[in-house]
Parts: C-alpha cells; structure tokens; sequence
C-alpha cells in the first residue's frame, strides 16, 4: 500500500506541474504546437478520418462555439487580437 500511496502522490506533484505549464504557456506556442502535432499526424488523421468523422465534427462545432464566445467577450471588454496577429509577431 506504501507504494500505490507514493506513486499517487508522484502523479499529484507531476499533474500539478503539468498545470502550471499549460496554464503558462501562450496562445501563441498553443496554436504553434497543435500545427506541429498536425503535421507529425497528418497521414494517421487522413486515414482514420472516416472512423472519427463525427467526433471531428463535434470537436469542430465546439471549437467554433469557443471561438464565438470569445469574440464576443473580446468585443465586451474593447479587445481586439487576432490569430494571424498574433502569429506573426511571434515569427
């Protein structure tokens, strides 16, 4: 039981970490990121996409719900920030 107990705390102590980390982590290297992972999995997405099809879809519509809402809260609060902006001020 010692064991289970410690290796619970290890995986606290590295979820807590991992948190931090996503929560410093910019839209900028976000979006960077995802288009990284895109491409590294291009190939498997292009294969698979008609077992996923549908899960894609809801992700999609829920993204563009999230990106909606955001725009509108950007809108509410005078802020104006673009993706494509941001993406090559960072370049």
């Amino acid at each position: 039981m010692c064991e289970l107990k410690s290796l619970r705390e290890g995986w606290d102590a590295f979820d807590e970490i991992e948190t931090r980390l996503l929560q410093e982590l910019s839209i900028q290297d976000s979006v960077r990121q995802w288009l990284a992972l895109q491409r590294a999995f291009a190939r498997q997405l292009e294969e698979t996409a008609g077992l996923f099809e549908e899960d894609r879809r809801a992700a999609l519509a829920e993204l563009q719900s999230r990106l909606r809402r955001l725009a509108e809260w950007q809108q509410q609060h005078g802020i104006s920030v673009s993706l494509d902006s941001m993406l090559c001020r960072s370049s």
